[in-house]
């Protein structure tokens, strides 16, 4: 493994050649220039986030006010605890990625950087708009730090926020990966339980504003997960002695432990008690989620038999498109309004 040097950010002396430029370890002038990208990924990636642009406060929440309180116990603990939980992955992961920016020396992907932590706050942002408009003062702040009384929660967020700090104290390539991993695995495990049981609400006629929200949220997440796709596979292509077979079984069991992580917090705050939803139905879809994953970045799946969507869940795919439910409720208009497709969730 090899130390890695933050780069400066006024670099005269950097390299101005497109075939120079690396993912990391390179000598980057950190100039902007979107004629020359060494990654041609990178401009798809780009106009598809930029024409993802949305507001929380555009969604009319005015039935979410009166269905809350109608929700049953099971409902609305699952709603503040899934909440409590999204709310804390992104605050972090607005903390997390301009530290890891600064290692990375490919100008155009920081861009791509820059942009997803935008996002992550807008999520934020949103989450907190979902409670204000909802939640009387006590009950926002009981579950914005439920995260520390919880000891469910709190297990789930030291998962990703060790790794996390790991890179904050070992400045290294391997370390980076290992961080890029847990990203991956953030955007593309660990944020599914909570998507199901909006989009459960939604199927159910309940929620219709909140669902929407995270509709919005989890296309947002498909590009996040995209990008992290792709730096990897860079990764593997430009530092292959960071993905020896021996780590790339590190890496497949980060994502199994993620994967099962996941699932345990499924039926922990999901569990058998809510309709149209169970913790088979959880443990399935998790399990195609974590082979999907895996697959994607060339390893192998991790559990035999759960290479396709199960049919149980495929609701979940038109639950989960953005463009085809309308947003604003009061003047009915639909979220397709000069905004891009949905990402399919195929990454």
């Amino acid at each position: 493994m090899a130390t890695l040097k933050k780069k400066p950010l006024f670099n005269p002396d950097g390299d101005v050649e497109v075939l120079k430029r690396r993912m990391i370890g390179g000598n980057t002038t950190n100039l902007n220039d979107f004629n020359n990208m060494k990654y041609a990924w990178v401009s798809d990636w780009y106009r598809q986030a930029m024409n993802n642009f949305w507001i929380p406060e555009e969604i009319n929440l005015n039935t979410d006010v009166q269905n809350y309180n109608q929700l049953t116990k099971a409902e609305r603990t699952a709603y503040d605890k899934i909440l409590s939980f999204l709310i804390f992955l992104d605050s972090v992961q607005t903390a997390n990625l301009p530290h890891v920016g600064e290692y990375i020396t490919a100008n155009e992907v920081n861009l791509c950087l820059t942009i997803q932590a935008f996002q992550e706050a807008v999520h934020s942002q949103s989450y907190g708009y979902m409670l204000d408009t909802i939640c009387s003062p006590v009950e926002r702040n009981e579950i914005l730090y439920q995260w520390r009384q919880d000891e469910h929660l709190l297990r789930r967020n030291e998962f990703i926020g060790n790794l996390y700090n790991e890179f904050q104290e070992k400045k290294d390539d391997y370390t980076l990966v290992r961080t890029m991993i847990a990203n991956y695995i953030l955007e593309g495990v660990y944020f599914y339980s909570g998507f199901m049981f909006f989009y459960n609400l939604g199927r159910n006629n309940k929620m219709p504003g909140s669902v929407q929200e995270i509709r919005y949220i989890n296309r947002d997440e498909n590009t996040h997960l995209w990008l992290f796709r792709s730096i990897i596979l860079e990764l593997k292509k430009e530092e292959p002695h960071l993905f020896t077979d021996e780590l790339i079984e590190e890496y497949r069991s980060m994502i199994k432990e993620g994967v099962e992580q996941e699932i345990a917090w499924g039926h922990y705050v999901i569990g058998d008690d809510i309709s149209g939803l169970n913790c088979q139905m959880i443990t399935d879809y998790i399990r195609y989620l974590g082979n999907l994953r895996c697959m994607n970045l060339g390893f192998e799946p991790l559990y035999p038999g759960y290479e396709k969507e199960p049919d149980s869940m495929s609701w979940i795919s038109q639950y989960s498109n953005a463009n085809l439910i309308k947003t604003d409720f009061f003047e009915g208009r639909s979220t397709a309004y000069a905004k891009s497709t949905a990402l399919v969730d195929d990454l």
